[in-house]
């Protein structure tokens, strides 16, 4: 008989030194540059942040990057990374939106990020004209049906909207993910000719999946651009919804459920579609939290459900996109607004969070969102601190990228920061020892109990 442990159901005398489940704070795209407007201060500098300093204060500090340094990643990549998984496991953020939405997605199936763009002619190209023209949700609504579909020689293309002016674009057939992106991200810039990838240039389902796609877009400018509402539209001096731009198309993986590679039970409080279908890829439980667009409160409910879970759950990831949001939307000052928002919720439950021995908890982002540039996200690293029994204390006294690059905790990388959750939970197992046929990091395994015959 197999006898298998869950994990954080026994008990050892010295599991009373360390604490038993994680909380993992994630502050999407906190890190950023230093502005003069902020007085040579980032964002996280700048901000009044009374509670993150004073976790900072309670525990170790350094600096951490999903990848390596200077690279720029997607939220989808770092969380994977975060979460332990390789860049080779990576299904491609376009299948991950699509299961976080409930699009039924085959293995076979290729899912691409696609979304409405007002581009005009120019010399037989396509020059983007606004990546995000403002629309009634009535309009985006009649243009989606216009285009939900379309067969490109025997693969289908099927458009399903999935909020705002944003969509996914799935392929069915023989078809190959391996398909550049169309999106040039910038207003004057021309839209781009899907190609097969490099390695991928001399195979035959790449070329027609890259061919089908370029069809259907085509088709679409053409569809949409005669579309008696965009005509309306121009009339009325608006800018037409006239065509669609794709990106990071991807494709089913296979891959080892979060509980099985680390032995722990995960729960992921988030806002966003594609946390959920990344979450649900890995086998992290979701609990979806939209937001409200009160900042403080919306983090504050995250934490309490947080600290309510602990009894069904060894590690809680608790995310916000607020940083982010702002970073992107209104610059560094409203970046600014937000941390101290976030901050704010924070306190509401940071005496609970500090008091209950049980909980290791990390506060850290998944990359920098530069507030004012051309880049989407920068390579810069963001700042960690973990704290709970046990946990070495340095001394750091603020939570932001420069203070805590002189914490003892050093400079941590991509799946390191599970190692340290399993290592701070007393669950890392000695290397070398083999408890299980299979060499998982954690200990103890789902071992075979030795049998008296």
């Amino acid at each position: 008989m197999k006898i298998v442990l869950k994990p954080g159901r026994y008990t050892f005398i010295m599991r009373l030194q360390v604490p038993s489940r994680c909380i993992l704070i994630l502050l999407d795209g906190l890190g950023d540059r230093s502005f003069e407007s902020l007085d040579g201060k980032t964002p996280l500098e700048a901000a009044k942040t009374p509670n993150l300093d004073r976790l900072a204060e309670c525990g170790v500090n350094g600096l951490f990057h999903a990848d390596r340094v200077g690279r720029a990643l997607p939220s989808e990549n770092a969380h994977f990374a975060i979460f332990g998984y390789g860049p080779d496991e990576f299904p491609g953020r376009g299948y991950l939106e699509a299961v976080g939405a409930g699009i039924e997605v085959s293995d076979d199936d290729v899912a691409i990020l696609a979304h409405f763009v007002s581009v005009k002619e120019e010399g037989g190209k396509l020059l983007l004209r606004r990546d995000k023209p403002e629309f009634s949700p009535q309009e985006i609504e009649e243009l989606t049906r216009h285009i939900a579909s379309y067969d490109a020689g025997g693969i289908i293309l099927s458009f399903t909207h999935t909020g705002r002016h944003e969509g996914i674009l799935t392929l069915s057939g023989s078809v190959s993910p391996f398909i550049t992106d169309t999106d040039p991200f910038i207003r004057g810039r021309y839209l781009m000719e899907p190609l097969p990838h490099a390695h991928a240039v001399d195979d035959p389902v790449a070329q027609r999946s890259a061919r089908a796609l370029k069809d259907y877009l085509l088709w679409c400018y053409n569809e949409l651009s005669s579309h008696p509402l965009n005509e309306k539209r121009t009339a009325d001096g608006k800018l037409p919804l006239n065509a669609i731009a794709t990106q990071r198309a991807g494709k089913y993986k296979e891959v080892q459920p979060f509980q099985e590679r680390w032995g722990l039970r995960g729960l992921s409080i988030s806002s966003g579609i594609v946390y959920w279908g990344l979450c649900r890829f890995v086998g992290i439980e979701i609990l979806k939290d939209k937001d409200t667009g009160n900042i403080a409160a919306d983090f504050t409910r995250r934490m309490e459900t947080a600290l309510g879970s602990l009894n069904d759950y060894d590690f809680i990831h608790v995310h916000t996109k607020a940083p982010d949001t702002a970073a992107h939307d209104e610059g560094a000052g409203a970046k600014k607004k937000a941390i101290e928002e976030i901050d704010k919720g924070l306190g509401e439950v940071i005496d609970r969070l500090l008091a209950d021995r049980e909980i290791l908890t990390i506060v850290t982002s998944d990359h920098s969102t530069p507030s004012e540039s051309v880049l989407i996200h920068s390579g810069e690293p963001v700042p960690i601190a973990i704290m709970g029994k046990g946990v070495r204390r340095d001394g750091v006294e603020s939570f932001d990228e420069v203070s805590c690059a002189a914490g003892a905790l050093g400079f941590v990388q991509g799946e390191d920061l599970m190692h340290l959750v399993l290592n701070h939970l007393d669950r890392v197992k000695l290397r070398g020892a083999m408890d299980t046929p299979e060499d998982q990091p954690y200990w103890p395994g789902p071992f075979e109990p030795f049998i008296l015959e």
